[in-house]
């Protein structure tokens, strides 16, 4: 990918300016057009994995997901190339649009797409296509979507359909019930669960605050956009932690091919007022995620977006992972929207939080504790809160980072009988330093776990309970690629090779962790000590701050 030379006056830390930006979207547009079928409706792309959707279904989302960028770059000559795909779609060639089908999602970047460039495309459309669209359309209204980010999708469609006076009535029930439907899966502060149960990741912000927001402001409705503009301004308090001083977002959650759609909320903050963060931080954190991926890999030889996170990497897919997939990267090019001369895009870049200070930030909701560091930019995410429906490494380990990824042999985890199963997770609170929770385990044993931060360092401590006695006990810390330290060293009752046993009813296992990429680090034992003063109960005396005595037990966790 061909960029502009790097601008260290206005942006010191990434070099990156608006010209990047667009000199990165038209390059991705431009890679993908030898894929476009003939009649420019199905785009494509190549590869040997199909979705579960299949090859039509797939083709589909390539023309929705780079119709999408075009329209945020607002290029006129892609427009006109996707008009004449969207005459040939709604013709015949695209699967209708049905109960928890993908064309539904699709559906949802194309309405998108069409009402934010009316100019330009949809009123310069012939009638007939017109019509057909909107009746292609209309079909979302009533499709049942799956109970999660899904319920946003007709009410993304309905919004379009409703400001060109197409089935009004339905457009406005459509919305109506998928905002009334998301508002169950609000769980205060800013964040959103993906559905049922406590599924938190970047589905909050390219998803669940982005479809909400992005049609209140759409609409112009003030007292929508006070609503859920208000939601985002607070989410992106703590959503502006999850980058690191490299620009790499937090590799935790599903879907993290879509790469640098993780940048959409702060575009979105910023497009709307409705952000705590400086302009030249939103710029920032963006590019600095843009360039963190275009520096290692995620574009290849043919300028295309691979399925992976840097190059190609099938541990981050899913079923629902096509070969058009990644383009919902797209959504990270909604700062496009903003006029040149906005101060997002004039302003001098300033420092993300990773940057600024070393902090130990709890996060209510999700029941996690960001733990970022200065000196190396790291930032590590401690989960006691989030989890799938199924045992999914990407959100039930105890631990995640912006340099890390979960390994095979099940890191940050804790073994009971040899079985790393961590189901179940029960959030039992965090505060000032610490989170905790408690979990099932093998055999029905459970655990109760809390973890302590200052600076790099880290006091991991479980009680095991309702295993046999004599039951073996493994933890294991973080797995680290080159360049970066990890370390694990146990505290209390674990051998030095991290194993234990139970010992009655309960029994209380107590390791020091670290994960820093300081050259050199002050040795791990002189940063903390730990000391067990009963059952289920110790006390932490870190080598600057306070100390902290800890009680562990069946029904929670006090500390103090």
């Amino acid at each position: 990918m061909h960029l502009p030379p790097a601008d260290r006056t206005t942006s010191p830390y990434t070099g990156f300016t608006r010209a990047h930006w667009e000199a990165a979207a038209d390059s991705l547009l431009t890679a993908v057009e030898p894929y476009a079928s003939e009649d420019r409706a199905l785009y494509h792309l190549p590869g040997d994995r199909a979705s579960w959707s299949g090859r039509l279904s797939d083709g589909l989302e390539g023309y929705a997901r780079t119709l999408l960028l075009a329209a945020f770059r607002r290029d006129e000559k892609a427009l006109e190339r996707y008009a004449t795909g969207l005459a040939a779609g709604v013709s015949g060639v695209w699967p209708r649009i049905e109960d928890r089908s993908q064309p539904l999602v699709e559906a949802a970047s194309i309405a998108l797409a069409l009402r934010l460039t009316r100019d330009l495309l949809w009123d310069r459309l012939d009638e007939g296509v017109r019509q057909r669209t909107a009746a292609w359309l209309a079909d979302a209204l009533s499709a049942e979507p799956w109970p999660c980010n899904w319920e946003l999708f007709p009410v993304t469609v309905g919004g379009f359909l409703a400001e060109i006076g197409h089935e009004p009535d339905a457009s406005r029930e459509a919305i109506d019930r998928g905002l009334e439907r998301i508002e169950q899966w609000y769980a205060g502060d800013g964040w959103y669960t993906d559905g049922d149960g406590r599924k938190y990741d970047y589905y909050n912000g390219w998803a669940m605050h982005l479809y909400p927001v992005l049609h209140a402001w759409l609409e112009s409705d003030e007292r929508l956009l006070d609503l859920y503009g208000d939601r985002l301004s607070r989410h992106l308090c703590d959503y502006s932690r999850l980058f690191g001083g490299d620009g790499a977002p937090m590799h935790q959650g599903r879907s993290l091919t879509y790469r640098f759609a993780t940048t959409a909320p702060l575009w979105l903050g910023a497009l709307t007022g409705r952000t705590p963060l400086h302009p030249g931080e939103t710029r920032r954190l963006a590019s600095g995620a843009l360039k963190y991926f275009l520096d290692r890999g995620a574009v290849d030889d043919r300028g295309l977006l691979s399925l992976g996170w840097h190059g190609p990497d099938e541990s981050v897919l899913q079923g629902y992972s096509g070969p058009a997939s990644p383009y919902w990267a797209s959504k990270g090019f909604l700062g496009l929207l903003l006029p040149p001369d906005h101060e997002v895009w004039t302003a001098p870049e300033e420092p993300g939080p990773a940057e600024r200070a070393d902090a130990v930030t709890p996060l209510g909701p999700p029941n996690w504790l960001l733990q970022s560091t200065r000196s190396d930019g790291v930032v590590r995410l401690h989960n006691h809160g989030s989890e799938d429906v199924r045992y999914d490494p990407y959100y039930t380990r105890l631990a995640y980072s912006t340099v890390t990824t979960p390994s095979d042999s099940c890191d940050n985890s804790v073994f009971v009988g040899g079985d790393p199963s961590r189901t179940g997770i029960e959030p039992l609170g965090t505060g000032d330093g610490w989170t905790a929770s408690r979990h099932t385990a093998a055999g029905g044993a459970r655990v109760s776990s809390v973890v302590l931060a200052r600076g790099a360092t880290e006091v991991r401590a479980h009680l095991v309970a309702g295993a046999q006695p004599g039951t073996a006990v493994r933890v294991t810390g973080w797995t680290a690629p080159d360049g970066v330290r990890a370390e694990l060293l146990p505290a209390v009752g674990l051998d030095d090779d991290l194993t234990g046993v139970t010992t009655g009813d309960t029994t209380l296992f107590v390791a020091l962790a670290r994960l820093t990429a300081e050259a050199d680090p002050v040795p791990l034992p002189e940063t903390v000590a730990v000391t067990a003063s009963g059952e289920g109960e110790f006390t932490v005396r870190w080598s600057v701050g306070p100390e902290v005595r800890v009680r562990l037990d069946g029904t929670g966790v006090n500390v103090d």
